[in-house]
């Protein structure tokens, strides 16, 4: 015969209490989510990183050649 459905083993109890998360934690800071998110879309960040040096790049370059070409 099957055991009843409230009859749990100890075994299984155990583990369930040790798996359950315990709400007395803080919630993960806004750095720790950023850095896990970084590392599961690791393509989308160096694209957008690339894009963010490109672009800065871009802007240094366009004012060296303003200044230059306006203070010669």
């Amino acid at each position: 015969m099957s055991q009843p459905p409230s009859a749990i083993p100890a075994s299984e109890e155990s583990a369930e209490t040790q798996t359950a998360p315990t709400n007395n934690a803080p919630p993960p800071s806004y750095v720790k989510l950023a850095m896990r998110n970084m590392v599961r879309k690791r393509a989308t960040s160096l694209f957008h990183f690339a894009l963010t040096a490109a672009g800065l790049l871009g802007v240094l370059v366009g004012l060296a050649f303003l200044d230059r070409y306006f203070n010669s």
